[in-house]
């Protein structure tokens, strides 16, 4: 909701601030920048002292950020505002990650990322709505203020609940544990201070994930920052219906996070990992291919907005898969591997709102850019061709060990 919201106040905030469509764009991208730049510390952090310090900094850093974009006065100190809320919510979504390795068997996974995205994108399917009602009673400096107290309350409770690993939580048998703990991959004790990143930087499936996820997040950062400005000038949008249908892709991806996490788990147990991860997550983004395209096209505006949505949510059906990948190849050093991959998204997300502001700025030309989109998720398809999830990178833990173990909690599940 942070994130999403000011799509909404954009075109509010551009007025009072006197910016343009393209110094809109760097603003979107400041926040992507930073939080591209500070992805991988801040997943090695995770990895080196657990996710329940790093995660309530990370909250509480980006809810102060949060309301401070309130305090924005020109656009200078809008920029550096949204590139500080960007380095502060770096590492999130590796730190996530990192903490279902720990707490969740590996016959599992899949549905727990599927369920945390779900939380991710509901809130952003909710955003535009709500914004759009409370700016017809408050101005959107207010927005903000109220937005950026909520994850204050959520940081003081994660950090009194959470621990790091099983056996250090109250809550936990001894048989809960050793279930949690049956497909992990055993680490050695200096593991987590010496990340072999020559290995890790250079694996082909690192490699290929980081390509795949830079189409992915592409296409992502269209529906949350420049959507409801195609869907009002190009497409003729009312302000009561463009709430609406600017949710409709984050819905979407909200119904794609469960039933993908569901199906990645349910197709690994029934033909392993490769099928379970590679070809789910290549056939979702063959789908969202076609439908962006097939949208971009569409002379109808409703059918056209439908077609963007349904391309938003296959490009959503496969974040368990290729998250889901990150916990299966990476051993110790889950933090570090989401985060390389999620640094290539946010290149992605850095140039998407740059690109199409530029585009709008010189030839007011829709079209391009989101045909663009459409032939990005088709050649992150490809990618997946040549994802194997059932080879862990060299070096990072036994890999003979690493596969048992893996097969060991499918089978468990």
């Amino acid at each position: 909701m942070d994130r999403v919201c000011i799509a909404m106040t954009s075109k509010d905030m551009a007025r009072e601030l006197g910016l343009s469509d393209f110094q809109m764009g760097f603003v979107f991208s400041a926040f992507t920048l930073a939080y591209g730049l500070f992805e991988i510390p801040t997943g090695w952090w995770g990895d080196r002292i657990g996710t329940r310090a790093v995660l309530t900094r990370i909250v509480t850093w980006w809810s102060a950020f949060t309301m401070l974009t309130a305090a924005a006065f020109s656009y200078p100190s809008l920029l550096a505002v949204r590139f500080l809320f960007g380095a502060g919510e770096a590492g999130a979504w590796p730190n996530v990650a990192r903490t279902f390795s720990r707490w969740f068997p590996v016959s599992e996974r899949g549905r727990a990322q599927g369920i945390f995205f779900t939380g991710a994108h509901g809130g952003a399917a909710v955003t535009p709505i709500l914004v759009t009602w409370m700016l017809s009673r408050m101005h959107w400096r207010s927005v903000f203020l109220i937005f950026g107290s909520v994850g204050f309350f959520w940081a003081a409770a994660w950090y009194w609940w959470f621990r790091n690993e099983p056996s250090e939580h109250k809550s936990v048998n001894e048989a809960e544990r050793r279930i949690i703990e049956a497909g992990r991959a055993k680490a050695a004790s200096h593991d987590l201070h010496s990340v072999p990143w020559r290995r890790i930087l250079s694996d082909s499936n690192v490699l290929l994930l980081c390509a795949a996820y830079f189409a992915q997040s592409y296409g992502f950062y269209f529906f949350i920052t420049w959507l409801p400005t195609y869907l009002a000038r190009e497409r003729g949008f009312s302000a009561m219906n463009l709430g609406i249908f600017t949710g409709l892709p984050m819905l979407a991806c909200v119904v794609a996070d469960v039933f993908g996490g569901i199906a990645t788990d349910a197709f690994s147990r029934r033909f392993g990992l490769r099928i379970g991860r590679a070809a789910v997550a290549g056939s979702s983004f063959l789908i969202a291919s076609v439908c962006m395209l097939a949208g971009t096209a569409s002379g109808d505006a409703t059918s056209a907005a439908i077609l963007l949505a349904l391309a938003s949510g296959w490009s959503a059906f496969l974040l368990g898969a290729a998250w889901g990948t990150c916990l299966d190849i990476a051993g110790p050093h889950v933090g570090v591997v989401s985060a390389c991959m999620n640094t290539a998204g946010q290149v992605g997300g850095v140039f998407s709102p740059v690109l199409i502001g530029f585009v709008l700025e010189q030839w007011k030309n829709w079209t391009m850019p989101l045909y663009l989109t459409g032939v990005l998720f088709f050649l992150g398809a490809l990618c997946w061709c040549f994802i194997d999830p059932r080879r862990p990178i060299s070096g990072v833990t036994g890999e003979k060990e690493h596969v048992l173990g893996l097969q060991r909690g499918l089978a468990g599940g």
